[in-house]
């Protein structure tokens, strides 16, 4: 394991400040416009996360050098149905590709599942993000549902796709 997941520290904030203004990571990371964001507003953002409990949120970070690389947690959490929706981002452009995403989802699927009680674990995830989709659905996620055209990039329409992971189908 090259990674563990932390709460997000003050220090931590200045590399989120940064990839909240990178658009190529905007792209991937949300359904929503890719317009960079101020500080006041990812600390609104982050703000929120803490403040309420259908949020559950973590720094992605390097056990080596605890250097953050990425953000990633649970959304949209309702305790009542045991369900939540995940996210993962590696802001970090320069570590992208080496399986950190990996890392990070087996490590929220196990506190997801183990700790928090999860019965069904959620995403969704825009169709050109065609390698988060892969590693969804090697960690066993199914593709439940299409959002057409949900999504305009570049002037060009994109779809939605929802995925879902029931803990009874877990690795």
């Amino acid at each position: 394991m090259e990674i563990k997941l932390e709460r997000i520290e003050d220090n931590d904030m200045v590399y989120i400040y940064e990839w909240f203004k990178d658009i190529e990571f905007l792209k991937f990371y949300d359904y929503m416009p890719p317009i960079p964001q101020s500080a006041d507003e990812v600390n609104k953002t982050f703000g929120d996360y803490k403040k309420n409990e259908e949020s559950d949120v973590f720094a992605i970070k390097l056990f080596d050098r605890n250097l953050i690389i990425g953000i990633a947690g649970f959304d949209d959490i309702v305790n009542e149905n045991k369900v939540a929706t995940l996210f993962i981002g590696i802001g970090n452009k320069y570590v992208r590709g080496r399986g950190y995403g990996k890392e990070a989802l087996k490590l929220l699927l196990e506190y997801g599942f183990n700790k928090l009680g999860f019965h069904r674990i959620q995403l969704n995830v825009l169709e050109f993000n065609t390698a988060a989709i892969s590693l969804y659905e090697k960690a066993g996620f199914k593709r439940e549902g299409t959002y057409r055209e949900f999504v305009l990039r570049d002037d060009k329409r994109y779809d939605l796709l929802l995925y879902g992971l029931l803990k009874s189908e877990w690795k």
